[in-house]
């Protein structure tokens, strides 16, 4: 049976979670970003905090300097920086690298889906691949190898026409369209009845 496996975290909330600044930032970056919960936004900022400690352990020389090296190459995979860049650069990453690397954003950015929160969507519902293969996690980190290779997994319409509304429309348009008989005046339509009865 096996010991059972610790699930952990991957997220630090805020040391002060009633700031009103931070709670309004947060919600923009929500709705920037199309985020479920402000559960993703707090993982990407950890992600950063981790970056950033390793970095200034790698400046400190309290590890080796290949750590700085490795963490330069697989962030500049991700192209969340430059392949050029130095380990000050490290210091420098805000949680919008990370959000903006995300295949929800990828997709959002390359005009598969309109808004943030229609690739989500999307995602979850298995329409979008990556390389040929289906991605169903909006959080997916996308590699710069792999932008290119994102598209539809099975054919959709993003921009379909509901043939019950169209007719709706069209009902209500030949409607107002009609011209309505007029009552002769001074006579109620009981009375017509009444008279033809």
């Amino acid at each position: 049976m096996g010991d059972p496996k610790r699930i952990r975290k991957k997220y630090v909330r805020s040391k002060i979670m009633w700031d009103r600044n931070r709670i309004a930032r947060d919600h923009e970056l929500r709705e920037r970003y199309g985020l479920k919960t402000i559960r993703e936004l707090w993982k990407a900022s950890t992600e950063v905090t981790r970056i950033r400690k390793n970095a200034r352990l790698v400046l400190s020389n309290q590890v080796n300097e290949n750590v700085g090296k490795d963490m330069i190459a697989r962030l500049s995979r991700y192209n969340i920086i430059g392949r050029d860049a130095r380990l000050d650069d490290l210091l420098s990453i805000t949680p919008e690298a990370i959000l903006g690397r995300r295949l929800q954003s990828v997709v959002t950015k390359a005009g598969l889906a309109k808004t943030p929160k229609q690739a989500r969507q999307l995602i979850v519902h298995g329409f979008i691949s990556v390389n040929g293969r289906k991605v169903k996690s909006p959080g997916y980190l996308v590699t710069v190898e792999d932008e290119a290779k994102i598209g539809y997994y099975k054919p959709i319409d993003i921009n379909p026409v509901n043939p019950a509304q169209e007719n709706t429309h069209a009902t209500a348009v030949a409607k107002t369209a009609t011209v309505e008989e007029v009552q002769p005046t001074g006579v109620s339509a009981g009375a017509e009845e009444k008279k033809a009865g």
